[in-house]
C-alpha cells in the first residue's frame, strides 16, 4: 500500500524545506521507498535533495504536443499513435520513467510549468495515469505541492493519506493556510487527513497566533522553530536532507511525523 504525503501553503513559508525533513525521516525511520513529487513551478526539491534535474513532466507535454502535431499531418493521432508507431501512453510512460531522478532511498519527478496554449485535457489524463502507475510502486509519496495545490485540484497526483498545511507566523501565510483548509473538502480528490504545521516560529508561540490557530479548521500537529544553523546549511554544499539528527528543526518534524505515521 502507498501512503502519499502532500505539503501545501503560501509560498515562502518553507513548504520544501519541510517535505525535505518528511523524506530524511521516512529514510531513517521507516521501510521502503520513497518517490518524491515536486508539483511546483519553481521546481527546486531537487536541490534539498541533492539530485540533478534534467527533465519536467511540464517538458514532455510539450514534448508530446509536438508529436501529435506531427502525427497529424501524417495522419496517425487520430489513431492514437505517435510517429514510428508508438501509443501516446506508451511515450509518455517511457519519457516520464526516464526523467525520474534517482537517489539512494527515493527518487524525484517535477511537474515542471503549468500548461502553455494548447489542449491538454487528453495529454493530462494520460499522465496522470502515468504518475500514478509509477507512484504504486513506492511505499511513501512526498508531494511538494504549489501554492495553490493546482495539481491536486487537477487530479494529476493520486489521493493523499496526510495534507501538511504549512504557514509561517505571518497573517498572510495564516490566511493562505486557512483558504486551503476551507477548500481541501471541495476538490475532487480524497484527502484523508489534514494538519496545520507552523514555520519559523521565534521562541512561544504568540497568543494572539495560537488563537488563530486553534479557530481554524484543521488540527493543530505543531510547530517548527527559526533555526540559524538551518539557514547556513542551506548555502553549504550539502543537501538538505543530510542535516544532522540533532537539528531542532528535524527533531520537530521527526516529533510532529511520529504521531501520524503508522
Amino acid at each position: 500500500m502507498t501512503t502519499t504525503i502532500a505539503l501545501a501553503g503560501k509560498g515562502g513559508v518553507g513548504k520544501t524545506t519541510i517535505a525535505a525533513m518528511v523524506i530524511k525521516y521516512l529514510m531513517q525511520s521507516q521501510p521502503g521507498s520513497i518517490l518524491a513529487i515536486d508539483a511546483d513551478p519553481s521546481s527546486n526539491l531537487n536541490m534539498v535533495l541533492g539530485l540533478d534535474l534534467e527533465w519536467t513532466v511540464g517538458e514532455i507535454r510539450e514534448g508530446m504536443l509536438g508529436k501529435v502535431k506531427e502525427s497529424l499531418t501524417a495522419g496517425g493521432a487520430a489513431m492514437g499513435t505517435l510517429p514510428g508507431g508508438m501509443s501516446k501512453r506508451d511515450y509518455l510512460d517511457y519519457e516520464v520513467q526516464s526523467a525520474l531522478a534517482e537517489g539512494q532511498r527515493f527518487d524525484l519527478i517535477a511537474m515542471g510549468r503549468s500548461e502553455g496554449p494548447g489542449c491538454y485535457c487528453a495529454v493530462n489524463h494520460n499522465l496522470r495515469e502515468v504518475v500514478d502507475s509509477i507512484s504504486k510502486s513506492y511505499r511513501y509519496v512526498v508531494i511538494d505541492n504549489e501554492a495553490g495545490m493546482e495539481h491536486l485540484s487537477r487530479r494529476t497526483t493520486r489521493d493523499v493519506q496526510h495534507l501538511l498545511i504549512v504557514t509561517d507566523p505571518t497573517q498572510r501565510g495564516l490566511v493562505a493556510a486557512e483558504r486551503i483548509a476551507g477548500f481541501r473538502n471541495d476538490m475532487d480528490i480524497n484527502i484523508e487527513n489534514s494538519y496545520l504545521i507552523v514555520n519559523r516560529l521565534m521562541g512561544e508561540m504568540p497568543k494572539a497566533l495560537k488563537n488563530k490557530v486553534e479557530e481554524m479548521d484543521v488540527e493543530f500537529l505543531g510547530a517548527v522553530p527559526a533555526n540559524q544553523q538551518l539557514a547556513e546549511f542551506e548555502f553549504s554544499s550539502e543537501p538538505l536532507v543530510q542535516l544532522g539528527d540533532d537539528s531542532p528543526v528535524y527533531q520537530a518534524v521527526e516529533a510532529m511525523l511520529n504521531t501520524i505515521i503508522d
